[in-house]
């Protein structure tokens, strides 16, 4: 089979994770730009380059494509970037026309612009520093009330105005190009969600007009690649705390249960029951509310025991927002590994981990070349970046340096029965990722 992918930016998660979950079935081809072309933190993507490369691809089966990229820059700059609708739509076409050429089933998604409650602008344009809380208050407020007063002054609140609309414009374009049957599967993301707000109401809005949202963003991507692998598969879902699965997760507007069985439905994995599963799902989820560590949120940590189930079995540890419950590591770290164990993750949001887990765990249900040494490759990555460093080092840095990682090294080592020399870096040179590579 081959696939291309189109990620949102650079990022380990966004770009290495696609590679590293490929690399597990040795049949799967992927076509993947070069990673200097894609955007980070402070640089768009270079679109012409990417567009240039899209056009010389290969005949390939599937194109898993993040639009913001193309038609932005990028995520970030999807927030940021001051080009007109008309410009975009421009280059919009053009893709499309490459689209159209390239006789693949397209898989696509497109950011709805979210609203952070919070006055850090490094991912938001300049005056996000001074205005960030009080735009999202005027936009809650705005939703739930049907008005709103605020003092952020009239030229900040237009201007923010104004890239709202441009890009809702954009979103209803491409639905337009669904009906006219360019996409296999469109997906609109909502990511950093509340209960209210102007982004839940372009949501609701594209839901009328026959668009499919979904809770989440960076793992969506991921979440396509699974649906693009073709196959019947189950699962069985056993949370570690049932009676509060109908809590919602951090960062996002609906229950954890919901979030789990929408983004089984868009890998397009089937809920049964234990009996007549091919996986079970264990899903550590939270009592009263998710924690998080880095921003010392507190929840109750995993308080029984873990017992490894006798079939084949996967872990989203959504206790915790980035990172991992160190509790139920503990548990499960001490078993050794088998066979019929199909990933662990705990990256970022509830959404992203169980995108990522379910990808990887298609990917190797389905292989028809497996390559088990490529499977423990991401679980040690995982294992470093979700539980070593997001969940304890992270914890005692106070700025960028080398982590110290030794200690949780062997553990993983021990656990995969894998050799590890790692390597750690900051690609956007800030302590909310690291890049883990494994010599």
């Amino acid at each position: 089979m081959k696939i291309c992918v189109i990620p949102i930016d650079n990022r380990p998660v966004c770009y290495n994770l696609f590679k590293d979950i490929a690399a597990i079935d040795e049949d799967i081809e992927l076509f993947i730009p070069n990673r200097e072309y894609l955007g980070d933190l402070e640089k768009n993507a270079q679109i012409d380059k990417i567009f240039d490369w899209l056009k010389r691809l290969p005949k390939v089966d599937n194109i898993i494509v993040s639009l913001d990229t193309l038609a932005y820059g990028g995520l970030i700059p999807s927030r940021r970037c001051p080009e007109t609708i008309e410009e975009i739509k421009k280059r919009l076409e053009f893709l499309k026309n490459i689209l159209i050429q390239k006789e693949a089933k397209i898989y696509a998604f497109s950011s709805i612009m979210r609203i952070s409650n919070n006055n850090i602008n490094q991912e938001e344009k300049l005056y996000w520093s001074e205005y960030g809380t009080k735009i999202f208050d005027y936009s809650f407020n705005s939703h739930k009330f049907g008005k709103a007063e605020t003092d952020i002054p009239k030229e900040i609140l237009d201007d923010y105005l104004k890239t709202r609309k441009r890009n809702f414009e954009i979103n209803k374009l491409y639905l337009q190009w669904q009906k006219e049957g360019i996409f296999e599967t469109l997906v609109f993301s909502k990511d950093d969600c509340a209960e209210f707000g102007f982004n839940v109401q372009e949501a609701q809005e594209l839901e009328k007009l026959g668009g499919f949202t979904k809770t989440g963003a960076d793992e969506i991507p991921l979440t396509l690649f699974a649906r693009s692998i073709q196959g019947e598969m189950s699962v069985d879902i056993k949370f570690t705390e049932p009676e509060y699965k109908n809590l919602i997760s951090n960062y996002e507007d609906v229950s954890i249960e919901k979030s789990v069985l929408g983004q089984l439905s868009l890998a397009n994995i089937n809920v049964t029951d234990n009996k007549n599963s091919n996986i079970t799902l264990v899903v550590n989820n939270f009592k009263e509310k998710q924690g998080e560590i880095v921003m010392k949120r507190r929840t109750e940590p995993y308080n029984d025991k873990f017992e490894e189930p006798d079939k084949n079995y996967m872990i989203a540890d959504v206790r915790y927002a980035n990172g991992a419950d160190n509790a139920f590591v503990e548990q499960f770290i001490n078993n050794k590994y088998k066979n019929n164990f199909y990933g662990y993750s705990a990256w970022n949001t509830s959404a992203n981990t169980l995108g990522s887990l379910l990808c990887a765990a298609k990917v190797k249900f389905f292989a028809k070349k497996y390559n088990e040494n490529a499977f423990k490759h991401l679980q040690a990555i995982r294992l470093l970046d979700d539980w070593a460093y997001q969940a304890n080092v992270r914890q005692t840095l106070t700025n960028i340096m080398s982590p110290d990682m030794n200690n949780f090294e062997q553990k993983v080592s021990d656990f995969l029965n894998y050799k590890i020399d790692a390597e750690y870096s900051y690609p956007w040179k800030r302590l909310f990722e690291i890049e883990v590579t494994l010599k």
